[in-house]
């Protein structure tokens, strides 16, 4: 205890360590903030709609989740790299690992636009058996899948600045894109100012039209301000065998990582699409408002990712391991008000919604069984995500997020829902044990510091 209290002590004097951390993770955090709040006010609009309105919408923006994660796994298994590259000021490199990145987030983003464009509703039956839910869903998903590789792109790009510390131009870009999205959701979807009444396929192309906007943006400032990213394409194309063995042990497990996690995650909502209009529609909302918790450990692991790469690449092998420590200390805290702020809020957002109250409090009780499960999940976003995967130990990420929802998360889904027939707060409660197992054996790996890795000098050597 004492020893806590004293490292607790120590992390606060650590001016130079919470001035890092703070700069890379308030504008993560304000970003990711940004999107969910867009994300809130979309499902409130649509609510207006109905309850099926918004299954409809939530099970096919599940398609969008699956190819999110992808292009997570693939920014975040570059980022790795890049932020490493960066400690070591090889800007040579950085432009190849960006070039990798974009090639490989497009070729992933037309695999998802294909079925989603050409057969949405084959797509949503894979989600429910709904059929106006179904017929509702397809007309969004035709259209707000053409939005991937514009996504694909301003990711891809967002990842590589954060990692050469350049994190607030995508924020103020963000905050364009939003605003954009929502003025056009009043306007399409309701009908305003003289356009069509164009319901759900309205809130599809206000996302779209703002994805595009987001992508030239963040282009034209790479390009504009000469960020050290913004290399020309034979920069950016063209890797010698140890670079794409590099990149493939690194980035692979962590793409392959997201992926698969997305999948078993995406298998939540097929037992959740079979639990009734209502259980989706709980389920939906609640995962919304908890995202406005989610945003702080997001930023706070995507700086521990960062920050903790910037000092391996430098070789600083002890400086890396003792802030690893001290962005620990931070996520106790942190998790501690966002569970207070998460308890506190709650019906105050609940009630913003047009929702029976048989819904309203299914979406109640899934945020009491998030708010308890919290000091856990919170937990692998930093270990998992920020320390693990900054020294490149991506193997076991792979490991642990794959066979918690897998052997745990999926499994507690179709018994739960399916088989027991529970309601929809109980099987999350089911599903969320999984992030109990991922906590001991993540914490274990930290223990083993298999993490502590100079992944630039590994390359040149």
């Amino acid at each position: 205890m004492l020893t806590v209290f004293s490292d607790t002590k120590e992390m606060m004097r650590d001016r130079i360590f919470l001035r890092k951390a703070v700069l890379i993770a308030l504008p993560v955090a304000l970003q990711g903030m940004l999107n969910t709040v867009v994300n809130l006010v979309d499902t409130m609009m649509i609510g207006r709609l109905g309850e099926t309105a918004i299954a409809a919408v939530g099970l096919a923006n599940k398609v969008f989740f699956v190819f999110a994660l992808l292009v997570f796994g693939v920014v975040s298994g570059s980022g790795v790299l890049a932020a490493q590259y960066w400690g070591n000021q090889d800007v040579k490199s950085i432009r190849k690992v960006t070039g990798l990145a974009l090639l490989i987030a497009l070729t992933g983003s037309l695999l998802f636009v294909v079925p989603s464009v050409f057969c949405p509703e084959l797509v949503m039956r894979i989600f429910t058996d709904s059929e106006k839910a179904i017929q509702t869903g397809a007309a969004y998903l035709a259209v707000a899948a053409l939005s991937y590789p514009f996504t694909a792109v301003t990711n891809t790009y967002v990842a590589m600045q954060r990692a050469a510390g350049r994190v607030k131009a995508p924020v103020a870009i963000s905050l364009m894109a939003i605003v954009i999205n929502i003025v056009l959701n009043y306007v399409l979807i309701f009908g305003h100012f003289g356009a069509p009444r164009l319901g759900v396929k309205g809130a599809a192309i206000a996302t779209l039209t703002a994805r595009i906007t987001e992508s030239v943006a963040i282009l034209t400032v790479v390009y504009v301000t000469r960020s050290p990213i913004a290399g020309k394409l034979r920069e950016m194309f063209g890797y010698s065998r140890a670079f794409i063995r590099q990149f493939a042990a690194t980035a692979t497990p962590v793409i392959a990582n997201e992926f698969i996690w997305g999948l078993g995650t995406t298998m939540y909502s097929l037992a959740y699409g079979r639990m009734g209009d209502n259980a989706v529609a709980a389920i939906t909302i609640a995962t919304t408002i908890q995202d406005i918790v989610v945003v702080l450990f997001q930023g706070l692991s995507a700086a521990t990712a960062v920050i903790l790469g910037n000092e391996m690449g430098a070789g600083k092998l002890k400086q890396a391991e003792k802030y690893a420590k001290n962005f620990f200390i931070l996520q106790f805290f942190v998790t501690l008000a966002a569970m207070g702020l998460c308890y506190g809020i709650r019906w105050n957002i609940i009630s913003m919604y047009s929702i029976s109250p048989e819904v309203a409090q299914a979406v109640n009780k899934c945020l009491i069984v998030f708010i308890l499960f919290m000091p856990f999940k919170m937990f692998n976003y930093v270990n998992v995500v920020g320390v693990l995967r900054s020294g490149g130990d991506t193997r076991m990420c792979l490991i642990l997020d794959t066979s918690g929802v897998w052997l745990i998360g999926v499994p507690m889904a179709f018994f739960g829902g399916l088989y027991l027939k529970q309601t929809i707060w109980i099987v999350y409660a089911m599903v969320m044990a999984e992030e109990v197992y991922k906590s001991v054996f993540g914490y274990i790996r930290y223990r083993q510091k298999k993490w502590l890795r100079n992944l630039a000098v590994e390359l040149k050597g």
